[in-house]
């Protein structure tokens, strides 16, 4: 089995998915195609993706039962003890020099103690 997740990609890439693999929901493939197919599309996906994201997935003879691959995805796959995970990016990592300050809001800071 495999399964392909696409975000923000171009609708021609989706129609190509679509030749081998059945669209379940808006972005999102499976299938069961063979292992040299499913290289071929997924180097494809990698080529085509644009500005979007892709996530692979699919079955093997491991302990999980399963690997996956990412594209230009945020979370990144890690072996840890033989099982892939996948890490979360931290605060500092996600958020770079602009981000969000630690803390409550004004507005939930108002909320919660009843001045508004």
């Amino acid at each position: 089995m495999t399964v392909i997740v696409l975000t923000n990609c171009p609708p021609g890439l989706r129609g190509f998915l679509t030749r081998w693999l059945l669209e379940i929901s808006a972005g999102v493939f499976i299938g069961n195609p063979s292992a040299r197919i499913r290289g071929l599309l997924w180097e494809e996906v990698q080529r085509y993706a644009g500005d979007g994201r892709a996530l692979l997935a699919h079955t093997t003879n491991n302990e999980q039962g399963f690997s996956f691959h990412t594209h230009d995805h945020s979370w990144r796959p890690v072996d840890h003890e033989g099982l892939t995970l996948l890490r979360r990016p931290g605060v500092q990592e996600s958020a770079g020099a602009g981000g969000m300050k630690k803390g409550w809001s004004k507005v939930s800071k108002r909320r919660r103690f009843g001045k508004g």
